[in-house]
């Protein structure tokens, strides 16, 4: 994706852990454990069941690398997106 400086791409988790590749830019990623700040190029793991939110410091191209079966792209976040059973 790509994330335009200054966007804040919201906060949510994911049911498996996976890889993001920072391709162009640089961001803060904020997470349950804390923030670290990336500059691209830039490989990072997000793990399951971490609440993520990346926040651009200038244009950024942003890939989440996901390994499922669905094949329906209608369904793919049902599967890889975390429902939240509780409330924060």
């Amino acid at each position: 994706m790509r994330i335009p400086a200054g966007f804040v791409a919201g906060t949510h988790a994911h049911n498996y852990s996976h890889l993001s590749i920072l391709a162009k830019g640089r961001v803060i990623v904020r997470t349950d454990e804390g923030q670290k700040e990336y500059t691209a190029p830039a490989c990072l793991e997000i793990k399951s069941g971490i609440h993520h939110t990346i926040e651009a410091l200038e244009d950024c191209e942003w890939f989440c690398i996901h390994a499922t079966d669905e094949t329906d792209a209608a369904k793919v976040d049902e599967v890889l997106i975390r429902k939240e059973t509780s409330c924060h």
